[in-house]
């Protein structure tokens, strides 16, 4: 079973389930779906921040702030931050702190959203069909490197609220 057939949760607009379809269908129709985002620091405070594969069914190419993605049918939160984390960067067995749930969506995207952090000093290893390459940036060259380059709409809103909470920029 490839990605785009990986059964994802479907919302309404007030962030109850109302049922399951894959991938594929819910990113056609731009259905409304659960995701996570997990800020990945090291003990420096530096972000890690990946460029995505040309191949990504929303946003290729882009960079982005956070590990992630969509939640699959019967899972939480946690565990779908857990999975991405494992399947995109090979970070396993390091805990998570919930900083804030939302609600995002523009042309591409429908999402209500968990974001997460975790501190990690380990080696990453790139998941080949999602990831491009990566690498630990400070905060502050994040957002100048925004100004120029493409990055995910929705990792730099996560990033921006972060910001807010902890009083960068």
């Amino acid at each position: 079973m490839g990605a785009e057939d990986e059964l994802v949760t479907i919302v309404d607009e007030r962030n109850r389930v109302v049922g399951a379809v894959p991938r594929r269908e819910m990113r056609a129709g731009n259905l409304p779906h659960r995701a996570t985002y997990i800020l990945v620091f090291n003990s420096r405070g530096e972000l890690y921040v990946q460029k995505r594969t040309e191949r990504k069914d929303v946003f290729p190419g882009y960079y982005d702030v956070a590990a992630g993605g969509v939640i699959l049918a019967g899972e939480s939160y946690e565990e779908g931050a857990v999975r991405e984390l494992e399947e995109e960067l090979g970070i396993r067995d390091v805990p998570l702190t919930r900083l804030f749930d939302f609600s995002y969506k523009d042309e591409s995207v429908k999402i209500w959203g968990a974001a997460f952090s975790c501190l990690y000093d380990g080696e990453v290893v790139l998941q080949q069909e999602e990831v491009e390459s990566g690498a630990f940036l400070v905060v502050d060259e994040v957002f100048r490197l925004a100004e120029t380059e493409l990055f995910t709409p929705d990792g730099l809103y996560v990033l921006h609220r972060y910001g807010e909470m902890v009083g960068l920029g």
